[in-house]
């Protein structure tokens, strides 16, 4: 099945109402068989498609095709031009992956790519992150810094803060952060951010930012997430009504380089008490993982590196690195 055929039935289907099969076949010169087999296609690829004897196709959760165009009109055009480049992709096995494969743009400017969905989508330490056509913002952005900035380490915690800016300027929501790199809301996992760093000694670094971003999975695969271990959460369940992914996209993308111009010159300490004001951890019990130890005891906050301090019977603990989970009690 070609994926533009499959591309262009989803951007049909994307006003939320219905078409029939003829409809469809005519409006993109195909039949009616063909149209057929791109509806079984998008359900395996999770899209809650409804179909209706003599009314057609329409999707259970309307919205809008990522476009590149819509997306670059929404961005400032002061911070629009700094993007050398910017590619919204059906489907890639990872937007981090191909982004990463490419040359680093000069100091200063940016590549961006988005895709529909992810067929390998990565989040840290090699997890999955499952994602559907319409489903989600799955977008990366690679950035070249004239040199390392200090505190790179924590980036990910300011790119956690970007986005928190991102969701309260187009969606009005106030998310949570979970350290080191997951947003949340009422301790569901919203979305996520990776961050893949090269540098030389003394010389330019590089950084691709990966944010994936649930817009609205349904509920079919918010149940097969929280299966794995992860309670999910997306926007439409958190109570935010038709999300304009294109403009959310623009704002993340906006925030992000704002954010790494700010990065590069200050370090973490101008987003250290945004992150605070959203720490999802902070007094809770938890139990930290990381490779060089573990601990357990209570979250303690961040200091002004980014590490993670874990209040123990043997003394305040810092993390740089880890997984954590909260504990019953």
């Amino acid at each position: 099945m070609s994926e533009g055929l499959v591309s262009r039935v989803f951007a049909h289907l994307c006003d939320g109402n219905f078409h029939s099969g003829e409809e469809l076949a005519l409006a993109l010169g195909v039949t009616r068989s063909a149209v057929w087999k791109v509806a079984r296609t998008l359900r395996e690829l999770g899209v809650s498609l409804e179909a209706v004897r003599n009314k057609g196709y329409r999707l259970a959760n309307p919205g809008e095709p990522l476009q590149a165009a819509a997306i670059r009109a929404a961005i400032p055009r002061g911070l629009r031009d700094r993007i050398r480049r910017l590619e919204v992709e059906w489907s890639l096995d990872s937007t981090n992956t191909a982004l990463g494969a490419r040359a680093s743009p000069p100091p200063g400017a940016c590549e961006v790519l988005l895709a529909e969905f992810q067929t390998a989508g990565r989040g840290r330490r090699g997890r999955s992150w499952l994602s559907s056509p319409g489903g989600s913002i799955c977008l990366s952005l690679s950035w070249t810094f004239a040199q390392m900035p200090r505190d790179a380490g924590a980036l990910s915690l300011a790119i956690g803060v970007c986005v928190l800016r991102a969701l309260r300027t187009e969606v009005g929501l106030n998310a949570q952060l979970k350290w080191p790199n997951d947003i949340l809301i009422a301790d569901r996992k919203l979305g996520g951010i990776l961050i893949e760093l090269r540098a030389e000694s003394a010389g330019p670094a590089s950084a691709v930012v990966g944010i994936g971003l649930n817009v609205a999975l349904g509920n079919t695969l918010l149940e097969q997430i929280a299966a794995s271990g992860v309670p999910a959460a997306d926007l439409i369940s958190a109570g935010v009504t038709s999300p304009a992914r294109n403009r959310l996209a623009a704002h993340l993308i906006e925030a992000c380089i704002r954010g790494l111009l700010q990065f590069e010159q200050e370090g973490l300490r101008p987003f250290v008490e945004e992150w605070r004001h959203a720490d999802a951890l902070r007094g809770r019990p938890v139990a930290v993982q990381a490779m060089e130890e573990g601990a357990k005891g209570l979250a303690r906050g961040i200091d002004l590196s980014g590490a993670l301090l874990v209040e123990t019977p043997h003394g305040l603990k810092k993390f740089f690195s880890g997984d954590v989970t909260v504990r019953s009690s």
